[in-house]
């Protein structure tokens, strides 16, 4: 990892995952919050000093229970969801609330519905929802008729849309849960069919080895000490065949090692993507004529660029290029990755751009890396034909 930019927030609060740090706290708490608004008749109603001392002190308990109920429903089931049983005790404590407040207190209370509307809308199943949401307008409704028609008609439509705008909202958020939890279960099979097929690959390339070196190894032995002329040469080709099956298993090693521009080109638009980072990503490499070498080298300067801007940059927009260029030391491949994020230490290049100098100059290329207009821009290039050709 590079210290070339500085830690620094994302930009975006993801849907569905819970807060991460303060901001994040605050963020969603401001996105629950703004609906509080619908409060000031109820709250207007008690200062207003319409009601005896104990239906004041019983609305007060009974609003304030309400609201922390609607809080605790909403804000905590948005990305560590509660059980269903939960759920439905929660959204059951708050109809009741609703109700009995709003009968109790008068029509300024009718507004409690819109919060109630917009917790089952946000929590419960679609089909349950689809149900709860008429249900508490009609109730609403009903009770409206006995306090405050004219308020009861506003606030119908204003229940019912709310409502289902919600049951949107919900479904968003159970859908990138169980993403988030399909991705890092494809990400763990991904690894375990690694592992499996690097035993497999392993297996074929040292079983036949080990097995010949056993046999020779007893062969040699039984020569011993009677005919030691052909038991060194079985000891010779003993040291033979170890000898190539290390060099087998250092380039098997290798080869699993070496990333694919391909492969990283389409890492990168998913990471990016899953940081809320805006990214213009080419779909194909256009690799004519680039050495493996030099493509490796390139797909790890693409991961490690797409690594700061995910981590340090702050950037919410992203554009890596590739592009075949002609230069005054002959063609290269040019990969250009461009954000417009304020990170940046400026205490000279990390360990991480070091690295990826000495790669690229092993490979025949180079590395430029710094601060742009709008953000911070990494070049890296490559011969795209090998030396002598």
């Amino acid at each position: 990892m590079t210290e070339e930019r500085q830690a620094s927030c994302q930009k975006h609060v993801p849907v569905g995952w819970p807060p991460r740090n303060r901001r994040e706290l605050l963020v969603k708490t401001l996105w629950i919050g703004v609906w509080l608004v619908f409060l000031s008749s109820p709250v207007h109603d008690l200062a207003a000093g319409g009601h005896t001392a104990g239906a004041t002190a019983a609305g007060a308990a009974g609003l304030a229970a309400f609201v922390g109920v609607y809080l605790t429903l909403v804000f905590r089931n948005i990305g560590r969801p509660f059980s269903p049983r939960v759920v439905l005790t929660l959204g059951g404590v708050l109809g009741v609330l609703a109700v009995v407040l709003a009968f109790t207190m008068g029509g300024a209370w009718l507004g409690l519905f819109v919060y109630l509307s917009v917790a089952w809308g946000a929590t419960l199943p679609l089909r349950a929802a689809y149900w709860a949401i008429p249900a508490s307008a009609v109730v609403m409704y009903l009770i409206g008729l006995r306090s405050n028609e004219a308020e009861a008609r506003g606030l119908f439509l204003l229940v019912l849309l709310i409502g289902f705008a919600m049951t949107g909202v919900g479904q968003l958020v159970r859908t990138t849960i169980e993403l988030r939890k399909a991705r890092a279960t494809v990400a763990q099979l991904a690894a375990n069919e690694e592992r499996l097929r690097l035993a497999r690959d392993l297996h074929d390339l040292l079983g036949h080895s080990l097995s010949l070196i056993t046999l020779k190894s007893e062969l040699a032995g039984r020569m011993l000490p009677g005919r030691p002329d052909e038991a060194a040469q079985q000891v010779a080709d003993i040291e033979q065949v170890s000898r190539q099956a290390l060099v087998d298993v250092r380039e098997a090693v290798t080869g699993y090692r070496r990333p694919r521009l391909a492969a990283e080109l389409a890492g990168a638009q998913v990471a990016l993507t899953a940081a809320g980072v805006v990214a213009e990503v080419p779909a194909e490499p256009g690799l004519d004529g680039v050495p493996e070498e030099a493509e490796s080298a390139l797909a790890w300067a693409l991961r490690e660029a797409v690594t700061n801007v995910v981590r340090h940059s702050g950037a919410d927009r992203c554009l890596v290029q590739l592009a075949h260029r002609q230069t005054l030391d002959g063609p290269v491949l040019e990969l250009t990755v461009e954000d417009n994020g304020s990170g940046g230490s400026g205490k000279g290049p990390g360990n991480g751009l070091t690295g990826l100098t000495e790669r690229l100059e092993k490979a025949g290329g180079g590395l430029e890396a710094g601060r742009a207009r709008r953000g911070f821009r990494l070049v890296a290039r490559v011969p795209t034909a090998s030396p002598g050709t």
